[in-house]
């Protein structure tokens, strides 16, 4: 869906149409964002939330929460999941306050706190590598338990690896699941035909693969596994001709590593991981373009 632009041509985004690739009904925020800074955006879900194929193991963690020291969370939708269920299960709320909570991110801090909860540790970058090697009482991870309640499929697997490693027990719960939607958005795909679009913002690696999913079941040839910088402009195919002319705009490393990946390069990184950071990048790379 295209929206209308928000703004005056002082503003620093004015005259840019940035394609935004979030979950559907999750992309308001960051969409109104860009639009105070006077882009036009155009919303491309590429990822639909829904249950866990079963609920059976985030039951049973939370009929035994209180066996465990931390609680770890790294994304809104793992806290929306696993608070939703745990009302779902009739939990006391009062009950949390035998566990400690670790979120990472502020997006993720944000949703806690709407439950009402302040969380007992972010770390300093907002990645999960970051809580890993930040995390206190690191020198007691032997004797921890900790509960991660986490997307079912395509998650990184970082957090359990290097815990475990350390010597932590964790149990990691499926708590929600996302896929690719069946279909492009065709207003999307019609703005990326028309070269309408100036940048596309990806603010996780599945955002990523989706998109490249979407725009080859889309019957727009590509390929992963050759760097479009090898090929002649004459064999170029055009699902990178799409591409050709558009800002690749990343949210931090993890989600650079899969555009570089599947769609050749990235041309932005934020500097600090988050969509006020990815919205300040865009905002250095385009201020004073026409």
């Amino acid at each position: 869906m295209v929206l209308e632009v928000a703004g005056e041509g002082s503003l620093p985004l004015s005259g840019q149409t940035i394609l935004v690739t979030r979950a559907a009904g999750q992309s308001g925020t960051f969409g109104d964002r860009l639009r105070s800074h006077g882009a036009t955006v155009v919303e491309m879900p590429a990822l639909e939330i829904g249950p866990p194929s079963s609920w059976a193991a985030l039951d049973e963690a939370i009929a035994t929460l209180h066996t465990f020291d931390w609680l770890i969370l790294t994304s809104a939708n793992g806290v929306n999941a696993t608070f939703d269920r745990l009302q779902h299960n009739g939990y006391p709320p009062n009950k949390l306050e035998s566990i400690k909570i670790a979120v990472v991110g502020k997006k993720t801090a944000q949703s806690l706190r709407k439950r009402g909860y302040e969380p007992d540790f972010i770390p300093p970058d907002f990645v999960a590598d970051s809580l890993v090697s930040h995390f206190p009482d690191q020198d007691q991870l032997a004797q921890m338990r900790l509960l991660f309640p986490r997307v079912e499929t395509g998650g990184r697997d970082v957090l359990v690896k290097e815990f475990t490693t350390q010597g932590a027990t964790v149990i990691e719960v499926p708590a929600y699941q996302s896929q690719c939607p069946a279909t492009i958005d065709a207003h999307a795909l019609a703005a990326l035909q028309t070269n309408a679009i100036n940048a596309i913002t990806f603010a996780s690696s599945k955002t990523v693969r989706c998109f490249h999913h979407l725009l080859t079941e889309a019957g727009i040839p590509g390929s992963s596994t050759q760097h479009p910088d090898e090929e002649s402009d004459a064999d170029l195919d055009p699902w990178h001709s799409l591409l050709a002319s558009v800002c690749i705009a990343s949210i931090g490393p993890q989600t650079s590593l899969t555009c570089r990946e599947l769609l050749g390069r990235v041309d932005i990184e934020a500097t600090e991981y988050t969509l006020e950071g990815l919205t300040n990048a865009l905002i250095q790379r385009f201020q004073g373009s026409p």
